[in-house]
């Protein structure tokens, strides 16, 4: 559903949000794990394990994050991601132990939730430029194993506007642009702790 927005008063915190999280998202990226799969040499056991961290992030939104903005974002069944990533193991043999906890708040509230949200699905969005270099791994060159990257397809682009349709217009009407940012960048420093962490591929 399009909601009325102030569109200049909308733009102007989206902008806000992205200078504020720059530093934690660049940091994010700087790290090995994130750069491995955008090396032209990457390998399978490479992008194993980051789909593996990955699976740790998503299932512990989906299961802490989501039911707090189901009645905020309409089609968040849509946007989960935790299957796609089992289907792409699966198909790749890579066996997961176990899930870490990655978000260990326990008061977060819907601002906070959204900026967390904010996160992920904007990692959503770039996962269409990093699956180009996935789809030249030979193994994952034939649309197999690549469900993850590959978000919602040829909709990535409009699942994106949706989202943030309905983001800014929560924001715009409960005044709370500052704690959505708290937990945007507590999302991307989580994240980034926990690649740090757990970030060595020893298999």
């Amino acid at each position: 559903m399009t909601k009325n927005l102030d569109i200049p008063i909308a733009a102007d915190f989206l902008e806000k949000l992205k200078s504020q999280t720059a530093t934690a998202h660049k940091n994010l990226e700087s790290l090995p794990v994130s750069a491995s799969i955008l090396s032209p040499k990457m390998e399978i056991n490479d992008y194993c394990h980051y789909l593996s961290l990955m699976h740790d992030v998503h299932s512990g939104i989906e299961k802490t994050i989501y039911p707090l903005l189901e009645n905020i974002i309409s089609d968040l069944k849509e946007r989960e991601k935790t299957h796609l990533i089992d289907t792409d193991l699966s198909f790749l043999k890579y066996k997961k132990d176990k899930n870490v906890s990655v978000f260990k708040k326990e008061d977060i509230n819907i601002p906070f939730a959204l900026g967390i949200l904010y996160v992920v699905e904007g990692s959503t969005l770039g996962g269409r430029f990093i699956l180009k270099n996935v789809e030249t791994v030979p193994g994952l060159d034939q649309q197999q194993g690549v469900s993850y990257f590959t978000g919602y397809g040829n909709k990535t682009g409009s699942y994106w506007k949706n989202f943030l349709n309905e983001f800014t217009a929560y924001e715009e009407e409960n005044n709370c642009g500052d704690e959505i940012i708290q937990g945007a960048v507590y999302a991307f420093d989580c994240i980034y702790n926990h690649f740090l962490i757990f970030g060595n591929n020893e298999n």
